[in-house]
């Protein structure tokens, strides 16, 4: 444990002060986070390094880059409780209202590369699948994973050309598919049509802000999306929040990899992840997580996780 005066003497600098507030935000690489301060990258390393050693902020090493976030909440939430508290009573810094519309831009940009991405490469989006892993290895998988129980009502968020409502859309009793770019969309009715399925509703929105009523999918697929989410647990407490008790989330994504011209390259976010980063997530957002296979396949592994929503949580009404 930090010396609690360490913590206060780390926050005693202004830059401090704002970088714990960013990253309470989102998590952030040194280079983003010296975009929103309008510092140099060195200096800004310099401030989160103190920060890391009094035990306010950890980083994680992703390839070339370095993302940094919070200290666990049961240390850093006395110290939000406390500011908060402060600022109620003598108001908001002058920095914070600047320094989120540059967050925001930072956002943005992030955003606009994959858009730009996603809608470029549309058509082939099915064969750059394929290039990972054997498509038809993880389709048998997620198959054999749902084969449990039926499927009932469900969501396939960040649906893309809509190869999951194709394949599962017609044991369901209803199928919702959900994606941010209309061309994807489009793509994905061209098939589902070719399939016999025109009857399941293709939404465009945001992985982050799903127009789905709490507690009104038996089973929420996230196929090959996260490692394009900025905020994957934000994106996994989304689905969640779908869910009916007793409801499932099935996760499909790559296991950690050093495959760094994904990212410059296919503007992937996040090069894979964790089985233990993957239940906390789960866990976060009150699912019984658990790992359900891993797929090895040339210079990548596909993981499926399952998360299940407990009998017992009362159902929330939107």
């Amino acid at each position: 444990m930090a010396d609690p005066a360490e913590c206060f003497r780390a926050l005693g600098d202004p830059t401090r002060l704002r970088i714990v507030a960013l990253l309470r935000l989102m998590e952030l690489s040194v280079g983003e986070l010296a975009q929103v301060l309008g510092q140099s990258q060195p200096r800004v390393s310099r401030h989160v390094k103190i920060l890391i050693d009094a035990g306010l902020a950890e980083r994680r090493k992703e390839g070339s880059w370095v993302f940094l976030n919070l200290a666990p909440a049961a240390r850093i939430d006395p110290l939000f409780a406390l500011l908060d508290r402060w600022g109620e009573l003598d108001g908001a810094g002058h920095w914070e209202a600047a320094d989120a519309a540059r967050l925001a831009a930072v956002r943005a940009d992030r955003a606009a590369a994959a858009q730009r991405y996603f809608e470029s490469h549309a058509r082939d989006w099915d064969a750059i699948r394929s290039l990972h892993i054997a498509e038809s290895e993880v389709e048998a998988a997620v198959a054999r994973a749902l084969a449990d129980r039926p499927i009932g009502r469900l969501v396939d968020v960040g649906t893309g050309t809509g190869r999951m409502l194709a394949l599962f859309g017609g044991d369901a009793e209803c199928a919702t598919g959900i994606d941010r770019s209309p061309e994807m969309l489009r793509l994905a009715r061209a098939k589902l049509a070719e399939t016999g399925l025109d009857s399941a509703e293709l939404r465009q929105a945001d992985m982050y802000a799903l127009p789905l009523a709490s507690g009104s999918a038996d089973t929420v697929i996230l196929h090959q999306v996260l490692h394009y989410a900025q905020q994957p647990d934000a994106a996994i407490a989304e689905a969640a929040r779908l869910l009916r008790p007793g409801g499932r989330l099935l996760i499909v994504d790559f296991a950690p990899h050093e495959l760094e011209e994904l990212r410059s390259r296919d503007a992937h976010a996040r090069l894979g992840f964790a089985d233990d980063i993957m239940l906390k997530y789960l866990g976060a957002s009150g699912l019984a997580g658990r790992v359900v296979e891993h797929l090895k396949g040339g210079e990548l592994t596909v993981t499926i996780w399952s998360g299940e929503q407990p009998e017992n949580r009362l159902k929330v009404v939107a």
